[in-house]
């Protein structure tokens, strides 16, 4: 069987970190929960807090410049996933999208087509609430991650 991967987890705003722990402690994987001014920490031993710093894009940098083939990156912040994407990880987001060569492009560019129009006062800014579905979603996509890579 093949090594498993490293799973990094874009931590500040991440809902789904003690899905992450149980799958982690079930699959046998280690975790880097990164942040620009730290998390709660967790006892796990396969766990390793990464507080990489309050400049602009810090944990976002850390992430990008350690990830490789083969590793699992949680995101939703769409930069940092075509970033890891390109050096050949697999990404998911929180909600359990999971971000991909063929996709990242058009995610894209509704990212910065939301922009203008938020910038226009034409949609109000923040998203819609974060629900069981999500977690249920995420919990599958990052399973197919895991299994995927071995």
């Amino acid at each position: 069987m093949a090594e498993p991967p490293a799973l990094y987890v874009d931590a500040d705003a991440c809902p789904v970190k003690a899905e992450i722990l149980r799958v982690a402690e079930r699959c046998g994987i280690l975790v880097y929960m990164v942040s620009g001014q730290g998390t709660r920490p967790t006892p796990h031993a396969r766990v390793h807090h990464v507080v990489a710093g309050d400049g602009f894009d810090a944990a976002d940098d850390w992430i990008a410049a350690r990830v490789q083939s083969g590793d699992i990156v949680v995101t939703a912040d769409i930069l940092l996933a075509k970033r890891c994407l390109e050096r050949g990880a697999r990404v998911v987001a929180p909600t359990g999208r999971p971000f991909t060569t063929a996709n990242i492009g058009s995610a894209i560019a509704m990212r910065a087509l939301n922009a203008d129009l938020r910038d226009m006062g034409a949609i109000a800014a923040g998203g819609r609430t974060f629900s069981k579905q999500d977690r249920s979603r995420f919990l599958n996509a990052l399973d197919a991650a895991i299994h995927a890579r071995r």
